[in-house]
């Protein structure tokens, strides 16, 4: 089961959503180099202007795949402080790479000639760059499945993307995008999108996501939960670390199983009338009095109510005793930990007997 804190980053970590062969059926290209040294985030992460290029030895001068067959379905270029794509020769696997993956590199441009030639390509990831722009450069890769341009220095989703017809996940974490714009034409195939960590501060522009079963908004600088009506397959919505400050607009999300809130200014459990599906609520680290409006949700297994302002455990019982699937609660870090003392611990075990873990004791 999920659970709060740096969701975004975390997310932002995982790859290989595609469905490929195994290593020993397919030609592959995995060139491990040794990695410069290391930088601080400050460093990476380079100044407004994207200039900085950490002192090293230029390994672009040289083809390191000149070794490597043209028939090569997959490249995995991580961490070798690659700035330019033109001495690899990528054209040159054009007719068999499904899988590009340039983590944690110095890239500043995506060059369209290159690009453009590989439209086989399915999985893409440019984690950890330095891109400013993307222009029309993966216009053409309309068999991307997975679209990975976290951590860079993007101040808006490229206009492009639209084009991209088989897209099914995309991230953008840890970018400067403050509009949610550019998904118009992925409704029929975009399952998973991740806008966490940027400066948004409203929710818009995914109407057209019908199909969308995963939303990763965590932080940015959203005040309301509005704009959703239209995701009715959406299973995951995490909205932590932003301005909200009421759970509401969630009535066409049945299918809802997990919604993450943590570290926002909500004052009231309320606004899951129609939610009946939620297996994982997490709304801790906000001003939430009381423990209520939560009995209905028979599917419940995992209740995060911690560091909120609930002064008792009065409601637990009439709230939560009777959802047998119920397995972890968190109260820790609200008054009634402090007021309960000794006893907090057992008072919570009989008023909810089927619990298996509270906070992080394991029963």
């Amino acid at each position: 089961m999920a659970m709060s804190g740096s969701t975004a980053a975390v997310n932002a970590e995982s790859s290989g959503a595609n469905n490929v062969p195994d290593a020993e059926d397919r030609p592959t290209a995995r060139v491990v180099l040794a990695s410069g040294d290391d930088q601080d985030a400050d460093d990476r992460d380079d100044d407004e202007t994207g200039d900085a290029v950490p002192d090293g030895d230029d390994e672009d001068d040289e083809d390191i795949l000149e070794n490597y067959p043209d028939e090569t379905t997959e490249l995995d270029l991580w961490d070798m402080r690659i700035t330019s794509l033109a001495p690899l020769r990528l054209q040159r696997f054009a007719d068999h790479l499904t899988r590009l993956v340039l983590r944690k590199n110095l890239i500043k441009e995506l060059d369209p000639e290159i690009f453009q030639a590989l439209s086989k390509l399915e999985h893409l990831d440019l984690y950890d760059n330095k891109i400013k722009h993307v222009g029309d450069a993966l216009s053409n890769l309309t068999s991307l499945e997975h679209l990975d341009l976290s951590f860079n220095v993007l101040r808006e989703i490229p206009e492009t993307l639209s084009r991209l017809t088989a897209l099914k996940i995309v991230f953008f974490v840890q970018n400067r995008i403050s509009h949610i714009t550019g998904f118009q034409g992925l409704g029929e195939t975009l399952t998973s999108l991740e806008l966490g960590a940027n400066r948004i501060r409203r929710i818009e522009g995914l109407d057209a996501l019908v199909n969308l079963k995963e939303l990763w908004l965590g932080k940015n600088k959203i005040t309301r939960i509005e704009n959703l009506d239209n995701l009715k397959q959406l299973t995951i919505l995490s909205l932590q670390s932003n301005r909200i400050t009421k759970i509401e607009n969630l009535e066409k999300l049945e299918n809802l199983e997990q919604l993450l809130l943590s570290h926002n200014g909500i004052e009231r459990l309320e606004g899951l009338g129609h939610n009946m599906k939620l297996k994982m609520l997490d709304v801790g680290s906000n001003f939430i009095p009381a423990i209520e409006n939560v009995s209905h949700l028979t599917s419940l297994e995992d209740l995060w109510l911690g560091g909120n302002k609930i002064p008792d455990l009065q409601t637990l019982e009439p709230q939560l005793r009777h959802i047998s699937t119920l397995q972890t609660i968190y109260l820790e870090g609200n008054s009634c930990q402090k007021t309960e003392g000794t006893s907090y611990m057992r008072k919570i075990r009989l008023a909810v007997p089927q619990l298996t873990q509270i906070d992080a004791t394991y029963l």
